[in-house]
């Protein structure tokens, strides 16, 4: 999960104005060149094991359209300026892989292409990731496997206390005490004053009945209480103000937290500590009944306007390819994620059982983009906000949402 704020659509204007006119293929939009049986790529998988593991799906894809793949990738907090850059020159690339929250701004500027154009089938897939992958009613992207956030556990120690993974909030609160002890916490999680931080809270606020379009509701200062009531009871550090998701594991991995809130990628780093013993259930609800609702995470493949009819067929075919039965299991077997087809579910929980609690929470994970679409980055900005005036007590739980929206 990569999220980073972009520029707001007046922005990108003032920055580079888009050559790219028309939303659907054609239309006045830059002009890609070339031979039309080369496809160039452009995504943000420049880590291993990832980069290795996307670019055999993208290999198999070439072979079947029988094209040739060009492909570029970039560190993830530079792929947006890549993109302006490219709209700017006329060289978008045929296929673009962006992350999820990012995809509504993109399509604003009408530099990509709706799918339906293609006759692509979008039908399947989880109801999260097409709200993500929509502008305007229609649909810009798809995604062969998504991420969402879970409660891990450390097995010997909740046996050792006699405690089961809690299902509740009453249930975590209680958990978490009873398992601080010494230079042990209960739970670790990321209250980072960045979009991690946001995207932590959203479990807890959306399960309750909480809404980024009203912030400052019983609901959403509910579920800030519950984050503040487990740092004030020393259940969790005070360190979460400045743990990002990576530290919530490396405390895990080194017995520092019984539990933490964190996402299937972390799976690899877990399996190089076989001393941790762990399972993962949904992120507890308040009550009994509710149903988790947690954030989808994970890239969409697009086709930008190029002006090149041909060559944006072929990129579609590319990414309705990537996106097949096939590549959505073999990649997220191979990459600790969840297929995005609901009907794979069972299978790929059958193939790789560790990833049942991330499985169940997808069907239900909700976009960040799906209600305040472009506008969503100024309300994850104002729920990291408040949660860090929350959580250093310069702010109330009923008044940290406003204070934080005032600026």
């Amino acid at each position: 999960m990569k999220k980073r704020r972009l520029t707001t659509l007046l922005a990108i204007a003032a920055i580079t104005p888009l050559a790219l006119t028309a939303c659907g293929s054609g239309g006045g939009g830059a002009k890609s060149g070339g031979d039309p049986d080369t496809l160039t790529v452009l995504d943000y998988y420049n880590n291993e094991p990832d980069k290795t593991l996307i670019q055999a799906a993208i290999d198999k894809c070439a072979e079947a359209l029988d094209v040739k793949v060009k492909r570029e990738t970039v560190p993830g907090k530079d792929l947006i300026q890549k993109v302006l850059q490219r709209s700017s020159s006329k060289t978008l690339p045929d296929v673009l892989m962006l992350d999820n929250p990012d995809l509504q701004e993109i399509a604003a500027t009408g530099g990509l292409s709706p799918l339906s154009d293609y006759d692509i089938d979008t039908s399947g897939f989880a109801e999260g990731i097409l709200d993500a992958a929509t502008y305007e009613d229609e649909v810009y992207g798809l995604a062969p496997t998504v991420n969402t956030l879970g409660l891990f556990y450390n097995e010997d120690l909740l046996a050792a206390a006699g405690i089961q993974p809690p299902t509740t909030w009453d249930e975590l609160k209680t958990a978490a005490s009873a398992l601080t002890t010494g230079d042990q916490y209960g739970l670790a999680f990321s209250a980072i004053a960045t979009y991690e931080g946001s995207w932590q809270f959203l479990p807890f606020m959306w399960t309750n009945g909480g809404d980024e379009t009203e912030l400052e509701t019983p609901e959403v200062a509910e579920a800030l209480q519950l984050w503040v009531d487990l740092v004030d009871s020393g259940a969790s550090s005070k360190s979460v103000l400045n743990w990002s998701q990576a530290d919530v594991k490396d405390q895990f991995v080194a017995g520092k937290a019984a539990m933490m809130i964190n996402g299937p990628w972390q799976i690899p780093a877990l399996a190089e500590s076989p001393d941790v013993k762990w399972g993962a259930v949904q992120v507890p609800v308040n009550e009994i009944g509710q149903t988790p609702i947690a954030p989808l995470g994970g890239e969409v493949w697009t086709v930008p306007v190029t002006g090149n009819d041909e060559k944006q067929g072929k990129a579609a075919s590319f990414v309705e390819c990537i996106s097949s039965d096939d590549n959505q299991l073999e990649l997220a077997t191979q990459r600790f994620t969840v297929p995005t087809k609901t009907a794979l579910a069972d299978e790929y929980v059958e193939a790789v059982p560790t990833m049942e609690a991330f499985t169940e929470q997808v069907a239900n994970a909700r976009s960040r983009t799906g209600q305040l679409g472009e506008e969503w980055p100024e309300a994850a900005t104002v729920i990291y906000t408040a949660i860090q005036l929350a959580l250093t007590g310069q702010a109330s739980v009923e008044d940290a949402f406003a204070q934080a929206s005032a600026g």
